[in-house]
């Protein structure tokens, strides 16, 4: 048996080509080419805007009481070492968004008070 990945993207990448992609017909190889796996948000993904998806929520997927794993969990059991430089890396991008979201809706005020005053 092969040592498991230590890493969040290498562990994801071989779930899905081990059982979510016929990944030896042509398609499927194609499909794994465009599939894109990070460690957290990086710099181009980090300014566009989040979306729920509601179909996918857990509380919505899961029934009750049904056990579920997070990818990162599991990573860490088996020896990822970068989970807490990810987790250091997501507060701080989540500090900056909480900002730049203060800042707009300030702006937005202000153009909203400008528009009724015009």
């Amino acid at each position: 048996r092969h040592d498991p990945p230590q890493n969040t993207k290498q562990w994801y990448q071989r779930r899905v080509r081990g059982g979510m992609i016929p990944h030896k017909t042509q398609r499927g190889m194609e499909a794994l080419n465009r599939l894109k796996v990070f460690e957290g948000i990086p710099a181009p993904y980090d300014k566009t805007k989040r979306m729920v998806i509601p179909s996918a929520l857990r509380v919505l997927r899961l029934k009750p009481g049904r056990r579920y794993a997070s990818v990162g969990r599991i990573s860490r059991e088996v020896g990822w070492k970068y989970g807490d430089v990810v987790d250091k890396l997501e507060t701080k991008r989540k500090e900056k968004s909480a900002a730049y979201f203060e800042a707009k809706k300030k702006l937005n005020a202000l153009r909203a008070k400008a528009e009724a005053g015009a």
